[in-house]
């Protein structure tokens, strides 16, 4: 099995299991707490295991390395903690799906990839997906507020910017190097979010509410966030952006589990809408099959 496709793999499981983790570490910790402190964690473990990797990184390069770390790290942390406030972690990865379709119209609108027919048809029938989605999470849980869905549409848009930010202006830079110097970034703004987020009063760091969030905080910022952005990035240098954001149709698999485990609703038409989005992105990325003509003289068939 080629690389990739074990990175691919591995990321779906973990990525995956991080919608769950997130609404666990939500019941002790308000978003804005999750998101810095999701983000200093994760930088205290990467620094830990590469800080050297910060002098491999050229002047040049890091106006793109923070650009990568806030649309790529930072600002989502924040996005997926508020959206979850409302929507179920489920329904929250179906709509992460959408990715690889916003990975392709910024590659349109800011890195110049011209549209086929098919990459516009696959386009309209993900962003048909994703209303219905919308629509029905908001019939079967009136409860919720979907408004906040649109956050996590926000969130699949950051991602695409940083991908394509990664594969053409930081491809010369190991995995490691670019996350630790995401981190070496983000670490300042982290900490005054963190500072003006209440989080260090008795009351929010006496409650066992809080002690717990910690706990699966510390997961989702070790594996969900240091490990797996090493592994992402590695993941953007050895393929393309299209194939790289394509974990996000596994991740939905698994955080549905997660989500059925720990009681969330959903019904099969939000499958059915789920699996639209999914859908459109396969017709973005098909390739076209054109047909080869042999050379006049060619003796043995190109056929393999």
């Amino acid at each position: 099995m080629q690389k990739k496709w074990i990175y691919l793999i591995v990321l779906s499981l973990v990525w995956g299991s991080s919608f769950i983790l997130i609404k666990k570490a939500l019941i002790g910790l308000t978003p804005l707490q999750l998101g810095a402190l999701r983000t200093l964690f994760a930088a205290i473990f990467l620094f830990a295991i590469g800080f050297s990797k910060l002098k491999t990184i050229k002047k040049n390069e890091w106006k793109w390395i923070a650009v990568s770390g806030f649309v790529g790290t930072f600002i989502p942390a924040f996005l997926f903690a508020f959206a979850e406030t409302e929507i179920d972690s489920a329904v929250a990865s179906m709509l992460n799906s959408t990715t690889p379709i916003m990975t392709l119209i910024l590659g349109a609108l800011l890195f110049g990839i011209v549209f086929s027919k098919n990459q516009l048809l696959g386009i309209i029938i993900g962003l048909v997906g994703s209303f219905l989605l919308i629509w029905s999470g908001a019939e079967i849980n009136p409860n919720q507020n979907y408004w906040f869905a649109i956050l996590i549409l926000i969130a699949s848009v950051c991602y695409a910017i940083n991908v394509n930010i990664i594969k053409r202006y930081l491809q010369n830079i190991s995995a490691l190097g670019i996350a630790v110097g995401n981190f070496a970034i983000l670490v300042i703004p982290a900490l005054i979010v963190l500072a003006f987020s209440g989080f260090f009063t008795e009351e929010v760091l006496t409650s066992p509410k809080t002690h717990t969030s910690l706990g699966y905080l510390v997961i989702l910022a070790i594996v969900g966030t240091g490990i797996a952005k090493i592994m992402f990035n590695k993941l953007v240098q050895l393929s393309t952006p299209v194939f790289s954001t394509s974990v996000t149709y596994l991740i939905p698999v698994v955080a549905l589990l997660w989500g059925s485990l720990d009681g969330e609703q959903f019904s099969w038409f939000q499958l059915l809408a789920a699996l639209l989005i999914v859908f459109g992105v396969y017709i973005s990325n098909r390739k076209l099959r054109t047909k080869k003509i042999p050379p006049k003289k060619a003796v043995f068939s190109s056929d393999k």
